[in-house]
């Protein structure tokens, strides 16, 4: 069975391309957990942050931007303490202003979702990559949606991770053609 190239280092992250990258997601909840979990990515592998997955969700109240918004100088002390999330004191304090960023974006459009998807015209962006050599790591799509971000208040949103963040929540299908989730992914669209 094929595979895209980057999924085959670990049981994780097998698993994790074949159960979700690309899935479309409309869930507000989960599309703020992986806006958080790829800016915490930045500057590392995605296989380090998969790995504490589990560990984020505990810390981050399963990624409940209410509370988190809340979040104050206590919860942050514990947060850069706690060795199951990366402890950086600047993606912490990201997270805490990307929640209330995302609050105030669901109060304007009716939901993140909503907004998010208006990138790509509520619509996956169907690529027809050979290899993985040949999938990008922004675009002018993610360009636009950083910008965006940014002028709204979020942080850990630039164009790379912008782009991370539309491959993993279905805005793009970037399995290469060789790849058995390409189709599957494909497919989805049409449910």
């Amino acid at each position: 069975m094929n595979r895209c190239s980057w999924a085959c280092a670990s049981e994780l992250e097998m698993h994790y391309h074949d159960h979700e990258w690309g899935v479309p997601v409309h869930d507000d909840r989960i599309l703020f957990e992986f806006l958080i979990l790829e800016g915490a990515q930045a500057g590392l592998s995605w296989s380090t942050i998969l790995k504490k997955r589990d560990g984020y969700r505990a810390a981050f109240d399963q990624f409940d931007a209410e509370q988190i918004a809340a979040y104050n100088t206590d919860k942050v002390a514990a947060l850069l303490a706690n060795p199951a999330i990366i402890r950086n004191r600047l993606k912490i304090n990201s997270a805490i202003t990307n929640a209330q960023a995302f609050l105030e974006v669901q109060a304007k459009y009716g939901s993140f979702d909503r907004f998010i998807w208006h990138f790509t015209s509520g619509e996956t962006q169907q690529n027809q990559w050979q290899n993985a050599a040949e999938v990008p790591a922004h675009t002018p799509v993610s360009d636009v949606m950083s910008k965006t971000l940014k002028k709204q208040g979020f942080k850990f949103v630039g164009t790379t991770i912008c782009y991370a963040f539309m491959q993993a929540v279905g805005m793009v299908n970037d399995h290469t053609v060789d790849c058995f989730r390409h189709d599957a992914v494909k497919q989805l669209e049409n449910l």
